[in-house]
């Protein structure tokens, strides 16, 4: 199977990609990187961007090697012919499910009743929208329901299979614009973007806070999905799959278990695209505690899939260098910070001029990776050590406000980011609220599963990526 993007598909760049040196040079990806191109591949790179899609091998297979590297993006083709099936896994919450299945009319669907405890208005509303129904007889789950519905499609010739929770309403065409992805046949996964839809009687603070920080929602950049990257995974609150790359979920992981299906998909060579020009809309919670309680939740899957995939998860990736600064500016030791960040620079420039590439890109580059350690070590402290941290720093006034710089960094740095509808101090409240509940459970998954690798950092060769974290 050729590896170049087919034909008829355009091809963008990242939004954060830097075309340097008269196009020689591409600075961008996740993690970022400078990518050299030959003389041969300047000029299948200048006719890439004047058509704007690809016309032959040469500008496919330059577009597949920017598309793995993450500085350029797809744009497929909308297909209208894609023979899809929908499985709805579902226990109770019938007036969710007639909403999903109201915006999933015209498609075959099957809905899978998880263990209801009123089986009847399950059916009811099935029959009512004209869609398939399996019942389980006892509650196993999410992947045990999405298990019970792929296996009924084993004889089947759907070239897809699209995964809907009940409480989302997909936006429409979204199947058609998906679907188009699977033009490529290297692409096994799709998934959309997640958008929240608050629950009436939400308070303001927690509605703000939904709307910028949903868990499910991973933003408005589309992204190659793998481990350690910009989008290391994606839910399958929707997410539509080659029927064939699948074979089932993992039914002992009650969460996380879409991570691991999706870990696997791209470990077996798969591509998993999110593409947030698709949206469905999940309904959130509506108090406090049940939103702190699901991240709560979410974090007991880091254990089991630290377990499963014990080299791609960590709270916080560490390279030498930038640690090394990042460690001195919280030491308040500036002047040795900026000769270790001096030093990095240097390096990092002189191997830069080797491969050919400016020299110019390497301080910003250790400016870039200084500040992602920093605030990558704020989350990771507030979710996992900040009572330890604050019994450390108790009685010594600098140390105690230095803790709470470090803890207060990403939050102020989302604020900035994402702009919410939320003062900076109750939004980093908020947001410390929410690491906590979250690390909590990443406490309790570890020591259930008996590992401590969710807990330990690493180094960007063993790295992969904190699901819903």
């Amino acid at each position: 199977m050729s590896r170049a993007v087919p034909a008829g598909f355009g091809v963008v760049l990242d939004r954060q990609t830097r075309v340097l040196d008269g196009g020689r040079v591409l600075l961008g990806g996740s993690p970022r990187r400078a990518l050299k191109l030959s003389p041969a591949g300047v000029a299948a790179f200048r006719r890439l961007r004047a058509d704007g899609y690809v016309t032959d091998e040469r500008t496919g297979r330059l577009a597949r090697r920017l598309v793995d590297a993450g500085v350029a993006h797809p744009r497929p083709p909308v297909r209208g012919d894609a023979d899809v099936t929908v499985i709805v896994p579902v226990r109770d919450r019938a007036e969710s499910l007639s909403r999903c299945l109201a915006a999933l009319a015209g498609a075959d669907v099957v809905v899978v009743d998880d263990g209801s405890v009123d089986p009847a208005a399950v059916a009811a509303v099935v029959a009512r929208h004209g869609a398939r129904l399996l019942q389980r007889p006892v509650c196993g789950g999410p992947a045990a329901a999405r298990n019970t519905g792929l296996a009924a499609l084993a004889d089947s010739m759907a070239e897809l299979v699209a995964f809907v929770d009940s409480d989302c309403v997909p936006s429409p065409g979204w199947l058609d614009r998906l679907a188009g992805h699977f033009a490529d046949p290297a692409v096994v996964a799709v998934a959309p973007r997640i958008v929240p839809v608050l629950a009436a009687g939400a308070g303001r603070t927690l509605g703000a806070f939904a709307a910028a920080r949903s868990p499910l929602d991973l933003g408005p950049d589309e992204a190659l999905v793998r481990p350690g990257g910009r989008v290391s995974y994606v839910p399958t609150a929707a997410l539509v799959v080659r029927r064939t790359a699948l074979d089932r979920f993992d039914e002992a992981l009650r969460y996380g278990e879409d991570v691991d299906a999706v870990w696997r998909l791209i470990a077996a060579g798969g591509v998993v695209r999110y593409d947030p020009s698709v949206t469905v809309a999940h309904a959130e919670p509506a108090t406090w505690p049940a939103w702190l309680r699901r991240r709560h939740l979410y974090g007991t899957s880091a254990g089991p899939l630290a377990r499963r995939h014990p080299d791609r998860l960590a709270p916080l990736v560490l390279s030498p260098w930038p640690a090394a600064v990042a460690a001195l500016l919280l030491a308040r030791r500036p002047l040795p910070a900026t000769a270790a960040g001096v030093v990095a620079a240097a390096r990092l420039a002189s191997k830069l001029r080797a491969d050919g590439l400016p020299p110019s890109l390497a301080a910003p580059m250790i400016a870039e990776a200084t500040a992602a350690t920093l605030t990558g070590a704020g989350r990771a402290v507030t979710q996992l050590a900040l009572p330890a941290a604050v019994a450390l720093t108790a009685g010594r006034p600098r140390r105690l406000a230095t803790l709470a710089a470090l803890v207060a960094a990403p939050a102020l740095r989302d604020w900035l980011r994402l702009r919410p509808s939320l003062d900076p101090v109750r939004w980093t409240l908020a947001s410390i609220a929410d690491d906590l509940a979250y690390g909590t459970g990443v406490w309790r998954g570890a020591v259930r599963a008996r590992t401590a690798r969710p807990l330990l950092p690493a180094t960007p060769r063993t790295s992969g990526g904190s699901p819903a974290g």
